[in-house]
Order: structure tokens, then sequence, then C-alpha cells
């Protein structure tokens, strides 16, 4: 549409005919059609409100990245179709705005919302400036509404946070095996001392030498368990290649939750296994796959307390095998989900904050996914899946040259 062509219409209202206005509507239904088209094409949602927040348009993509039908949602407020939207800090600005905000519906991206306000300069105003040779100015316009650019940046984040926690890793890891140093001299020391000591007390006779072999016992057996303590801490943290080898998924999974039958036995937690028996041979580290169930069950028992259900399924697609654990836990609530892999953080008194960390390096480390699903108090699922034996690199094929 040629540029004042509204403006020549309304000049014209008065004069022209039934049919010609019909013409006039004909071409603007077009125009309309024309623009939603290329709209709809682009790959940034594009929402457009009234001055209220009123939504007057948006385009599909807007539609798809907010789970919310375009039908359903004109006329209404955003903030009212967008759940935890705060309108006012948006456009507060008076002027462009841009905001980075996390959504968890229909999936959990991150988007930056960029707002512009829509200024319609007064049609008097505008032809006072056109005889004055003036550019239009926004402060004499009138205020209609907004137009907000919507791209999603969740590949860009994500890539950023996981650089983020590469390098805290390292600090972790490099403060670790300084920590695990510093220990091991007093140990060695110790424990030097105490041969000593032995000599000494088997030149002693009766109760004194007794007791004195009791406690030289007592002293060596805590350091050895501390000196254990930081052999696996270090284990646990230090990124080392996994020795691979066919291992049965569900033999593991059986061997784990073994491992806490004691437990769960004293917290009256009934464990409900489901698993696939026609799953293909993995080729897994078994030793660091059972490091990270036990992490996961660990979590499980701690989360449900008493008399709780642990959920275990093994199952299988196209390209991988899939565990799942579900509990029936307190849940963790949407704002601490997104921390779950930070170092240290924990929402138990006496954890530590690296068990899931362990679990998604080991997880990475064989080429597969960790994913979390949870609602506040209502329990939690996570998800393992590990790429087949013969399905870790497919080569596309060529294309053909004619």
């Amino acid at each position: 549409m040629k540029a004042g062509f509204l403006e020549k219409l309304i000049g014209r209202l008065g004069r022209i005919g039934p049919e010609e206005v019909q013409n006039y509507f004909l071409r603007l239904a077009q125009e309309k059609g024309f623009l939603e088209t290329v709209f709809n094409a682009i790959q940034e949602g594009v929402i457009v409100t009234d001055s209220s927040g009123r939504i007057t348009y948006l385009n599909e993509a807007a539609s798809e990245l907010f789970g919310i039908a375009s039908a359903d949602s004109i006329g209404k407020k955003l903030d009212e179709r967008v759940r935890g939207l705060d309108w006012a800090s948006l456009t507060q600005s008076g002027g462009p705005a841009s905001r980075d905000l996390e959504i968890f519906y229909p999936a959990n991206r991150f988007i930056n919302f960029y707002i512009v306000p829509l200024i319609i300069e007064r049609r008097e105003t505008a032809e006072a400036n056109a005889a004055d040779g003036d550019a239009p100015s926004p402060d004499k316009g009138e205020q209609v509404g907004y137009a907000m650019i919507l791209r999603d940046i969740t590949e860009s984040r994500r890539s950023a946070e996981q650089t983020l926690e590469s390098e805290r890793l390292n600090a972790l890891t490099l403060l670790a095996a300084g920590v695990a140093h510093e220990i091991g001299n007093p140990l060695n020391s110790l424990h030097i001392h105490l041969q000593l000591m032995e000599r000494t007390v088997r030149t002693l006779q009766g109760e004194t030498r007794r007791e004195l072999e009791d406690s030289i016992k007592i002293a060596r057996a805590e350091i050895s368990r501390l000196d254990s303590i930081v052999t696996q801490f270090l284990r646990a943290i230090r990124p080392t290649r996994p020795q691979l080898h066919p291992e049965n998924m569900n033999a593991i999974i059986e061997e784990a939750v073994r491992f806490f039958a004691p437990e769960i036995k004293d917290r009256d937690i009934v464990v409900d296994q489901e698993l696939r028996s026609d799953l293909p041979m993995l080729e897994l580290d078994r030793n660091q796959m059972k490091q990270a169930l036990y992490n996961v069950i660990k979590n499980s028992l701690e989360a449900m307390n008493r008399r709780g259900i642990l959920r275990i399924r093994s199952d299988m697609d196209d390209t991988h095998v899939l565990i799942r654990f579900s509990d029936t836990g307190g849940g963790i609530s949407a704002e601490n989900l997104s921390r779950v892999y930070e170092p240290y953080f924990t929402t138990k008194s006496t954890g530590s904050g690296l068990g899931l960390l362990i679990v998604r390096r080991i997880v990475r480390e064989h080429g597969g996914e960790l994913s979390i699903q949870s609602t506040d108090g209502k329990g939690l699922t996570l998800t393992i899946r590990l790429p087949y034996i013969h399905r870790r690199v497919r080569l596309l094929e060529a294309g053909t040259k004619k």
C-alpha cells in the first residue's frame, strides 16, 4: 500500500460512493492478509497490544512460544494469558525496552522480550508539521499500544550456562585436589607416627599395652576411613574417561537397588521396578554408572523420608535406552529446578550439593542426557537417556548430484 493512502482515503470520505468504499475495503483486506502471511512466516514472535496491554494481534511463533491460541487471546490482557509476566515493569520505561525472561510453559525456554511503544501522530499536528517542513515528533503523538518482538535465546543462554558450569567444575576440581593434597600429608604423617607408637607399645606389658593397642587400632581405622573418603571425593569430581564395556543396564539398576535395601526397609518405602527385558547391551563404565544411580536413588529416598513410593522404569525408543526414577517426595519448585546442577546448591539441610552435578557429568561422558521434571509438593521424575552401542554415530546421506 502506497504511503499516505489512508490519509487520502480519510480526506475523501465525504466525496466517494458506496462502490468505491467497497473497493477500498477490499484493498485493505488484501493488505491485511498479506501482512499476516509475512508475520506468520518469520521465526520471531510478534505481539501487538493496545495501551492497556490487551492483545490485538499475535503471530504463530508467539502463540507457540507461550502456548496460547491466537483466536482465544485477542482482546485479552497479555499478563492474564501469560502467567507471571510483569506488565508494569515491561512498560514503565516509556520507551523501547529489552528484557530476558525464563518461561516454563509449554516448555522451559529463555525469551528475549523487546517492547516498543506505538505512537500515532495526531492528524492536526501532522498537517502542521508537513506545512512547516518539520519531522514527526513522538512527543506530539498519542500512544495507542505496544509492539513486542520475542526471540528464543534458549540455545545461546544454555551454551553460556554450560561454559560457566564447566568453569565452576574446573575450579571445584582444583580446590578438591588442593584440599586432598593438604589432607594427605598429615594423614601420612599420622600413619608413620602410629607405626612408631606401635613399636614402643610392644615393649610394654599388661593392661596398659592392650589399652594402647586398641586406641592405635581405632586411630588407624579412622585414618583409613578418612583417606577413603578423600579418594572417593576426588574420583567423583575429577573428569575421568569411562572404561566402556558391554553391560546390561537392568542388572546395574537391580544392583543399585539391592545396595539400598536396608535403608529402603528401614524407611518403609516401596520400590516398584518395571524393567524392560529386551533392552540392548550398552557400552558403559559399570562403576561410574553405579555411582550415578546411587546418587539418584539416595536423593529419592531422602526426598520421601518415610512411607513413599519409588518407581523405576527402563524402556527404549529408536535411539536411546531410557531409565526413569519417579518418587513421591516433596518435589522441587520451578525457581530451584533451574539451579539443581549448581555446585553446592541443595535444598536439604545435610546435602553436599554435588550429587546431581556428578550424575550429569557421568551421563554426559557416556554420550547420554539427563532431564528432570518436578512440581513443588508433587514429587520428581528424573530421566536418564543413554544411546545404543551401534547408534553412537549416524552418517547422513550425501546429496545426489544432477
